[in-house]
């Protein structure tokens, strides 16, 4: 357990601190107030997370570690994880590049609200890892592994990926970059590639997924999709 912690606590330094590097030495200054909340708010969600899965499971802990492009076992897999690392890095650059060069401006209320937002997602993906210990970074099937139809996937199939959609438009927001929602578009149609693509694997893969796709409906947005 001690060295699960570790490795953990580990990666989130770093992590961050990558993060770090990334926006002030792109945008160029360390007087980028936005950032700086952003990088408070992001760690202290990400450290709580990691603190309630070390606590409370640990074997969620170890699944969501094993994570990334390399990760994955489906050729499809590995290509969308891998443009999904650089979109991710697309949703600090652009944001910082445009306090570099002041393309756009933003109330300091809105950006403040982006890591509401932000905060919101991680709930929303907090609420999933409680309901279901099989959260894997990446698309298996574990030996023990059950449909989950409770709790917020009554409501949708795939809740992961709605709350992982919902922090991801909140951080340039909260970087104070309208340009940066752009990025957010380009999420999207790849979160949808890979949603479709994992449901084609449970259903074949995970007895009791092609009943529980017929009982709810939505995949994503509740009422629409």
């Amino acid at each position: 357990m001690e060295h699960l912690g570790a490795r953990a606590f580990g990666s989130l330094v770093i992590v961050i601190v990558v993060m770090a590097c990334v926006l002030f030495g792109t945008a160029g200054t360390f007087d980028y107030w936005q950032a700086w909340i952003f990088l408070a708010c992001y760690g202290m969600a990400s450290l709580v997370l990691t603190l309630y899965m070390l606590r409370y499971d640990p074997a969620l802990l170890r699944r969501r570690m094993r994570g990334g492009p390399f990760a994955e076992k489906e050729p499809a897999q590995k290509l969308i994880m891998l443009i999904a690392s650089a979109e991710f890095i697309a949703l600090l650059v652009v944001p910082a590049l445009d306090r570099r060069f002041a393309w756009s401006h933003m109330p300091a209320i809105v950006a403040l609200l982006g890591n509401a937002v932000m905060a919101f997602g991680w709930f929303a993906i907090y609420r999933v890892f409680r309901e279901n210990s099989f959260t894997s970074a990446t698309i298996e099937v574990a030996q023990d592994q059950t449909v989950i139809t409770t709790g917020p996937y009554a409501r949708v199939r795939h809740p992961m990926y709605a709350g992982a959609l919902v922090m991801f438009a909140g951080i340039p927001v909260a970087l104070g970059s309208w340009w940066g929602l752009l990025v957010v578009l380009t999420v999207l149609p790849l979160l949808i590639w890979r949603l479709l693509d994992e449901e084609n694997f449970l259903a074949r893969d995970l007895p009791g997924y092609t009943a529980y796709q017929q009982t709810t409906r939505y995949r994503l947005i509740p009422g629409i999709w």
